[in-house]
């Protein structure tokens, strides 16, 4: 199962990682006002019925268990059987903008980083769990736990409270002990909210129960595994483990994370460090906000379709034409947090086309996975994912970018690969633990040579805007 913010998945794999079906439903983002984001639960969890009934009718073999994994940060505020005590707040809601900015001046978000490794941002649950405590306290107070998404489904499928270490990375979590840290709860205030916090276990688990059976068409009692969340369980369903390589999804996201086995926040604050599925390996994550989102954007605005992107790309030239592709409403948090981060199209003239626009818009998002990458510390090799990459058009335009080979991995549910694994380790069934292979894409030197420069003047525009929303 990998459920995502706007699609649940269910894919079944056999033994030898063969990827044998596949079901999907479409949930919806709500946006309930300016920089709000929500999800209905209970179409979540509905649509997490839907396909496991789905693709249970569609298989001619029995399953050995179901493994878990789900979009992270946010807020899903349930009561003891699971049920929503209100919608669930997205990680891509900025109504905590104020609080993120509050903490900034009085130094707590780099006294939070110096503890966890983590940066939190407007919608981490640290935050919104503050918003709330000071203008929904009620909701709060009818809650059993301030969830995240995977715990829900694995609440309501087998009744077990609890989250696993990926999840509870961000923002309170102490990645060497795997203990909520006292401390920094309290100096966020919210130590009076330490009951809401489920339990972290290293891989939450139990029985199919019988009312989710009778939904799904699948026995009771099958195991359910709650794996990483949909950042770490990409990465190992990449293959992605060895420290220094690293990792790129994009989608709507633009997710870009090494692997690492040493902890060290000393440097400057930037991203989050995320538990995984080894006790002594960590994720230097940076999941910038905006992936193929601002690709959809860009088109909506020219007027185009998906179908439309190959000759766009091709007749394209940005020439003069910088992009910062900061586009979502609560900011930036990677490589950096700026609550009032906004994009920005330099150079624009009259003479600009739409397949220029077009052009220059994916050059940015590839811009912006660099910065992060280097942020992150990536030294070794890099594979990439995500539904970006069905375009070889922009593949290549993102390799010349990082000027580097890029394993990419297309068409293929790498988290729900990782799902897979999480589930099959966890209760002892037999699992391919090769990752695809994928298709290898190098840089044209010219191509890097020219790209090297557009990176810098994208790195100049960056500072500059920075200045201007931190004095905003």
């Amino acid at each position: 199962m990998d459920v995502g913010t706007t699609i649940t998945k269910a894919v079944a794999f056999a033994p030898d990682g063969t990827q044998l079906d596949r079901a999907a439903r479409a949930t919806v983002l709500n946006r309930v006002r300016e920089g709000w984001y929500e999800q209905d639960v209970e179409q979540v969890v509905g649509s997490v019925h839907e396909v496991l009934a789905e693709l249970g009718t569609a298989l001619d073999r029995p399953v050995s268990a179901i493994g878990l994994t789900a979009q992270g940060d946010g807020l899903w505020l349930v009561d003891a059987e699971g049920r929503p005590v209100r919608p669930a707040v997205s990680w891509m809601d900025g109504r905590a903008a104020p609080i993120v900015e509050e903490w900034s001046d009085k130094g707590l978000l780099e006294y939070a980083y110096r503890r966890t490794g983590g940066l939190m941002f407007p919608g981490a649950s640290g935050p919104v769990l503050a918003w709330l405590d000071r203008h929904d306290r009620d909701a709060l107070d009818r809650a059993t736990t301030a969830a995240y998404c995977k715990d829900v489904v694995l609440q309501r499928l087998t009744g077990v409270r609890a989250t696993d270490p990926s999840d509870a990375s961000m923002p309170f979590l102490d990645p060497r002990t795997h203990r909520y840290d006292a401390e920094l709860l309290a100096a966020c205030g919210l130590a009076h909210r330490r009951p809401l916090l489920a339990p972290v276990l290293p891989a939450p688990a139990g029985p199919l129960l019988p009312a989710s059976a009778a939904v799904t068409g699948l026995p009771a009692g099958t195991p359910v595994v709650a794996g990483p969340y949909d950042l770490p369980a990409s990465a190992w369903g990449a293959g992605v483990t060895t420290p220094g390589d690293g990792l790129l999804v994009l989608g709507t996201t633009l997710a870009c994370q090494v692997v690492t086995d040493r902890l060290d926040h000393d440097g400057e604050p930037t991203g989050f460090v995320l538990n995984t599925w080894r006790p002594d390996r960590w994720l230097r994550a940076l999941p910038a906000m905006v992936g193929t989102a601002a690709l959809d954007w860009v088109l909506r605005l020219v007027g185009a379709g998906l179908d439309d992107l190959p000759e766009l790309l091709a007749e394209g030239r940005s020439d003069g034409l910088t992009v910062l592709p900061y586009l979502a409403e609560s900011g930036e948090r990677a490589p950096f947090v700026a609550p009032r981060a906004r994009g920005l199209i330099d150079g624009l003239h009259l003479g600009t086309r739409p397949a220029d626009l077009v052009r220059a818009v994916c050059e940015g998002v590839a811009y912006s996975a660099r910065h992060c990458l280097e942020a992150a510390g990536l030294t070794g090799t890099l594979t990439a994912c995500g539904g970006g990459l069905a375009s070889p058009a922009w593949t290549q335009i993102l390799t010349d970018v990082l000027d580097r080979p890029v394993r990419v991995l297309s068409g293929q549910e790498i988290g729900a690969r990782g799902a897979a694994l999480a589930a099959a380790a966890a209760v002892g069934v037999p699992f391919a633990s090769e990752p695809p292979p994928g298709r290898i894409h190098r840089p044209r030197p010219e191509a890097a040579r020219r790209y090297a420069e557009g990176y810098q003047r994208y790195l100049d525009h960056v500072a500059q805007a920075r200045a201007v929303w931190c004095r905003d």
